[in-house]
């Protein structure tokens, strides 16, 4: 089974979406796929309600309280674990998940601001034990990004630099917001410009199913 935690320290920055895409593409690439939301909103279950009816629909599991019970609640024979971790949580907030997690995605916005709030939490997980021996990766996604312009081409530049791998840069797109909102996601789709927008989510993919 594989577990990705998509984490941030920051509200807003595009968790729930990459959370829902990650699972979305594991479903309908066949895979049994359970998707935990961890954060008290909800909206990752309202997503995967939505989607209910689809062949590549995704079990929605509420991890906002009773963290151990979700686990219990995940079947023994599922093949990807998606959690959308909750908003403002810390290293010490996200310690079940990190226990099991195989991978954490961390978004981050191209913004002085976000990328400087977005400090505390990366040096709080180079801290776990399993982060320092090498058996939980970290990986950052430049998201909403407009890269014809010089805001977004300064803070992927600035973020390369960091020790953790720049896995993935995603556009910005209205679609996203429309996608979430109908139980749906970029790759249950095939035209020409959401093609172009899924070849974003490659190497992101990519990296997550290392290991």
């Amino acid at each position: 089974m594989k577990t990705i935690l998509v984490a941030g320290s920051k509200g807003g920055v595009g968790k729930t979406t990459i959370a829902t895409h990650l699972a979305a593409e594991s479903a309908l690439a066949g895979r049994r796929t359970v998707l935990i939301d961890a954060d008290p909103q909800g909206s990752s279950i309202r997503w995967a309600e939505r989607r209910a009816e689809l062949d590549s629909a995704v079990l929605p599991v509420d991890g906002s309280r009773r963290r151990k019970q979700a686990w219990k609640s995940v079947p023994d024979d599922a093949q990807t674990v998606v959690i959308d971790g909750a908003a403002g949580a810390m290293r010490e907030d996200l310690e079940p998940w990190l226990e099991r997690a195989d991978a954490v995605v961390v978004p981050v916005l191209p913004s002085a601001l976000d990328i400087d709030a977005t400090v505390p939490f990366l040096n709080g997980l180079a801290g776990h034990p399993r982060v320092r021996k090498g058996d939980l990766r970290v990986g950052l996604v430049g998201n909403r990004l407009r890269p014809w312009t010089t805001a977004s081409q300064q803070a992927m530049a600035l973020l390369a630099q960091w020790p953790y791998p720049l896995v993935a840069q995603l556009r910005d797109s209205q679609a996203y917001v429309v996608l979430v909102a109908l139980g749906r996601s970029l790759f249950d789709y095939q035209s020409r410009q959401v093609r172009e927008h899924q070849a974003d989510w490659a190497p992101l993919l990519k990296w997550t199913r290392r290991g």
